[in-house]
C-alpha cells in the first residue's frame, strides 16, 4: 500500500519549492492551476520571491468514464485531444463537442470569478513556473503549457509534487519538468497525500491576494 508523501498541500510546495531554487530572483512567473495547485503553487512563489497567478484549465472527461481524461482545455480557448485515448475508447467527435462545451461553460465562470480583481499577468520573455498539486494523465497540464507559451513564455517548467514516471519523463510540452517524486507503479494523486481535501475558489482568492501583497512590498506587479 502506497503511504502518503504530503502532509497537505502546503507540505508539497514546501518540498517542490526546494527543487526549484535556480529559479530564485530569475524574473520568474509561479502560476498555479486552479484548484488545488494554487495552494501548492504560492508555497512555491513564495520561496523562488516570485509573483503568483493562474491558468484556469479544465479536464475532458471520457463521458462514460468522467474521471479518465481525453483531453483538456484552456482559457483562450486553448484545447488539447488525447487522440490515443479517444481512439481506443472509441469516442465519437459529437461526444467531445458536447463534453467541451460543457466544460467550457464552468471554465468561462471561472475565468469571470477569478479574473475580476486579478487580471493575468504579462508572461512574455518570462520563466514560466507551472505548478499543479499532482498529475495523472498530463492532460491540463500540458494544455496549461499551450496558453503559457501563446503568452510569450520564454521557459516553460512544469512543476508537480507526484506524477506518473513515464508520463513526467515524456512531457514535451515543457522545457523542464521538476518533481518530488514520480512512481513507476501511479495511484490516483490523492493517495500520495495524508490531507487532500477540495481547494475552494474562496481560498485561491485569498492566495492570489496574499501574493500581490507581498509582491507590492517587494516591487511591482508586472499586468498585462
Amino acid at each position: 500500500m502506497t503511504r502518503p508523501i504530503f502532509a497537505n498541500r502546503l507540505d508539497a510546495g514546501a518540498q517542490l519549492s526546494g527543487r526549484l531554487t535556480k529559479y530564485v530572483d530569475a524574473d520568474a512567473v509561479v502560476i498555479g492551476l486552479p484548484r488545488g495547485g494554487v495552494e501548492v503553487a504560492a508555497r512555491v512563489a513564495e520561496r523562488l520571491q516570485a509573483p503568483l497567478d493562474i491558468i484556469i484549465v479544465r479536464k475532458l472527461g471520457v463521458p462514460f468514464q468522467p474521471e479518465l481524461a481525453m483531453g483538456a482545455i484552456g482559457e483562450g480557448g486553448h484545447q488539447l485531444i488525447d487522440r490515443d485515448v479517444v481512439r481506443h475508447l472509441h469516442v465519437g467527435q459529437a461526444e467531445i463537442d458536447e463534453v467541451e462545451r460543457s466544460e467550457r461553460r464552468v471554465l468561462d465562470e471561472r475565468v469571470t470569478l477569478m479574473r475580476h480583481n486579478h487580471p493575468a499577468l504579462d508572461l512574455r520573455n518570462r520563466v514560466v513556473v507551472i505548478v499543479d498539486d499532482g498529475i495523472a494523465t498530463g492532460a491540463t497540464a500540458r494544455v496549461a503549457c499551450q496558453v503559457a507559451r501563446s503568452r510569450g513564455a520564454r521557459r516553460v517548467v512544469l512543476a508537480v509534487p507526484v506524477g506518473p514516471r513515464d508520463v513526467v519523463e515524456n512531457f514535451v510540452e515543457a522545457d523542464e519538468v521538476v518533481y518530488v517524486t514520480a512512481p513507476v507503479s501511479f495511484g490516483a494523486v490523492g493517495i500520495y497525500y495524508e490531507d487532500f481535501a477540495p481547494t475552494s475558489e474562496a481560498t485561491v482568492l485569498d492566495l492570489l491576494d496574499e501574493a500581490d501583497v507581498r509582491m507590492k512590498v517587494s516591487g511591482p506587479r508586472d499586468d498585462s
